[in-house]
């Protein structure tokens, strides 16, 4: 059985990252919502109380029983867990004189506890918080302090219980991954034995239990979660797994023709359907972003269905879902988020009466790229940065055409052929380049002219929650500018977005 981490989430940003600084550790962890409470069974090695943007002073603060939990498995609260276990243990929480938010210098109380093992004497963690414990319950002990707050870290005596009122999870917090070691591998003794090879060997076994001789049809896009789902797939029910990768029209240029050779290469059993007329004619005239997703969500689901349909006793629908999606769709306030329908083919399981398998929803994008690596994927598709799901459309803003998807594919290729060539594709976790609904003039040659621009966009990120923009040199920017205005024809400008996220998307639509 898997040892793992179960974190409490009580609303803050930063749940997810806890998870993934757990990961890092080779240590499965869950993310599960205060009000939704998880089962605990053996394979629970200890407990996370995640912070929140509400107080434990609310009429209405979230709260979560800790009867099974407490003194009996070693747990751990982080900000608004922390200030949890002293109000509702019989502390005191009161509000900050000033708002405790940013860099702060940690001072070790006490060495010899084993969550301050090995650190330095003083070290800067990151606060972000409005209240401030200001009396600990008796048989709390202070283990930690700052200049501003005094019970920066407590331990409950006799108990595997510390409180933090900073967060470790974040980069600022200097020594916060090796805090958060000495909880996971120290106090609760995780072994780090969950790694992409132990994954794939236990969710393949899985899969071959859950499915048994059934057949199952995925929907392929290209993209490294239907591929890394589909392998997985493909190693458990072989030649029974039935892919289907539908070409809209708003993929980038060759990547239809391309990608399916990839995948018949790793032995896929895939079928590539043209349906590019059908979501451009439906296209044509439509500016309104939102429109424009529904309606290629809209046309996917028809085509897919469509495709699906001629395949035989077929009774599963297999998903590249992400952990990112599953935590997403259950937020604290327990109410459910639309995953958006061409990422999941929204509807179609109840449609035509499948059930659904979704052999990465464990998984966060990065884990999911590691574990492709384990399986020998090739690494054009492995390392492929994210690409939206509606494709070119949303990168063309206003109305589409093939000449303007044309455009932009040309335009698409000179830019990623030239940061592969330069080194810098690799560096960057997305690109790509936006058709802009105006025209400028320019001089070519002896003439005026009035064409089209384009913005160039480049991004580095973890999961694209948050995002900044990519210092390419100005070298490889001059030679970007001057390539595609050259060589795709209608274009006579090239501007680079320095936006970061936020205040700005990723995407421009």
């Amino acid at each position: 059985m898997t040892e793992k981490i179960l974190i409490i989430d009580f609303g803050s940003q930063y749940t997810q990252l806890i998870a993934r600084r757990i990961r890092e550790m080779q240590v499965y962890c869950e993310i599960h919502p205060f009000n939704n409470p998880p089962a605990l069974d053996e394979s629970v090695r200890g407990v996370i109380l995640s912070g929140s943007p509400r107080s434990v002073r609310d009429e209405f603060a979230p709260r979560f029983d800790l009867d099974a939990i407490k003194g009996k498995l070693p747990l751990l609260g982080v900000c608004y867990g922390a200030q949890y276990l002293a109000h509702f243990f019989g502390g005191k929480v009161e509000a900050s004189p000033s708002r405790e938010y940013g860099r702060a210098k940690m001072r070790v109380v006490d060495a010899a506890d084993p969550l301050m093992q090995g650190l330095n004497a003083e070290s800067q963690v990151w606060m972000s918080h409005g209240d401030t414990i200001t009396t600990i319950p008796d048989g709390y002990s202070i283990v930690a302090s700052t200049e501003d707050v005094a019970v920066a870290a407590y331990r409950i005596a006799n108990e595997q219980t510390w409180g933090i009122q900073f967060h470790p999870e974040v980069y600022h917090s200097e020594q916060g991954f090796e805090m958060l070691r000495n909880f996971v591998m120290g106090i609760c003794g995780c072994a780090g034995s969950w790694t992409p090879e132990s994954f794939v060997e236990s969710t393949v076994a899985q899969l071959r239990e859950q499915l048994g001789e059934d057949k199952v049809v995925l929907g392929l896009s290209g993209g490294v979660d239907s591929s890394v789902a589909a392998m997985l797939l493909h190693k458990a029910i072989g030649e029974r797994l039935y892919c289907i990768f539908v070409d809209s029209g708003l993929l980038r240029k060759n990547e239809f023709d391309e990608v399916i050779e990839s995948y018949r290469g790793m032995g896929l059993n895939v079928k590539g359907v043209d349906a590019s007329d059908k979501f451009l004619g439906d296209l044509a005239g439509v500016s309104d972003p939102e429109t424009k997703r529904k309606i290629i969500g809209r046309d996917f689901v028809e085509v897919f269905e469509q495709e699906a349909k001629k395949l035989e006793g077929v009774k599963w629908l297999g998903q590249g879902t992400i952990y990112p999606d599953v935590v997403e769709s259950a937020q604290v306030n327990g109410t459910a988020v639309v995953i958006k329908s061409h990422h999941n083919v929204g509807g179609l399981p109840e449609k035509m009466g499948l059930k659904v398998v979704e052999p990465l929803r464990l998984l966060f994008k990065d884990e999911v790229r590691r574990v492709g690596r384990s399986m020998g994927m090739p690494e054009h598709l492995i390392g492929r940065h994210p690409f939206p799901g509606p494709g070119l459309a949303i990168r063309i803003l206003g109305d589409i055409t093939r000449e303007k998807v044309e455009i932009l594919q040309n335009v698409d290729k000179i830019y990623l052929d030239i940061l592969r060539e330069t080194g810098w594709y690799d560096k960057i976790w997305q690109a790509g380049a936006i058709l802009l609904p105006v025209q400028s003039v320019g001089v070519m040659g002896d003439e005026r002219t009035y064409e089209r621009c384009v913005a160039l966009r480049a991004v580095q990120s973890t999961d694209g929650m948050t995002a900044d923009w990519v210092h390419i040199p100005y070298e490889i920017l001059a030679r970007l500018s001057n390539e595609i205005i050259n060589k795709v024809r209608g274009v006579n400008r090239v501007v680079y977005d320095i936006s970061s996220k936020p205040p700005a998307t990723i995407e421009w639509e």
